[in-house]
């Protein structure tokens, strides 16, 4: 079964850092650019997806891998939710979103990213993953981060999805995520009580990138099990 990969927000296939092409099986990578909402977003990616596929996404990409579930429940097999949030956008992140996005289209997107996301994106520096994650996001472009923004600022809360889904599931989380912490993964488990909930030990909130090797074993296990 194809297997529909999202990023986080900002980031490309290169996001990953090699968990897919360990995981031995068809990939179908989606970039999450072309609308500013999440209703949007997961209508083009239902467009280009096959008819039925297994879903996972890391952060931005979870929330949309939600709202995916919630527009087209039938179409998906197994759901991973990796370093994500299923609870609306709280007011204080919201007031915050319209000054980045004003920034970034002035023409310091580099500024944005390297002052208020990426330090908050690892368990410790690392400067080639910060340089990977400031060049996945110039690559994308500020009309990217403007459309990501708003549909994250605007997206619905998701429990309601996450308790009626029965399929395989994986909840998976850094240990030192500071931008989605334990609690939020702890509901989402609570919400799929068949669920498999994965703390991946030294990662912070992009654990493909700092624990490969344990973030691909994680989801082996998760597409091995039984539908």
């Amino acid at each position: 079964m194809t297997l529909v990969l999202i990023p986080g927000m900002m980031c490309d296939a290169r996001m990953w850092g090699g968990v897919d092409a360990a995981l031995n099986t068809p990939i179908h990578h989606h970039l999450p650019t072309g609308a500013d909402t999440m209703q949007d977003l997961a209508a083009q990616l239902l467009q280009d997806a096959p008819p039925r596929f297994a879903l996972a996404g890391l952060s931005m990409g979870g929330i949309l891998a939600m709202e995916v579930l919630r527009q087209a429940p039938h179409r998906v097999e197994r759901l991973a939710l990796l370093d994500t949030n299923p609870r609306a956008e709280t007011p204080q992140v919201q007031a915050r979103r319209e000054p980045q996005i004003d920034r970034a289209l002035s023409g310091d997107l580099a500024g944005v990213m390297t002052d208020q996301m990426i330090p908050h994106y690892f368990a410790a520096p690392s400067p080639d993953h910060e340089a990977l994650c400031l060049d996945m996001a110039l690559t994308l472009g500020p009309n990217a981060f403007q459309n990501q923004s708003r549909a994250l600022r605007d997206r619905p809360d998701q429990q309601p999805t996450l308790a009626a889904f029965r399929g395989p599931a994986l909840v998976l989380m850094g240990e030192h995520d500071r931008l989605c912490p334990h609690d939020r993964h702890a509901l989402m488990h609570q919400l799929m009580p068949q669920s498999r909930f994965e703390i991946i030990a030294g990662a912070g909130h992009i654990p493909p990138l700092e624990r490969p090797q344990e973030t691909a074993e994680a989801l082996r296990h998760w597409l091995a099990l039984p539908a």
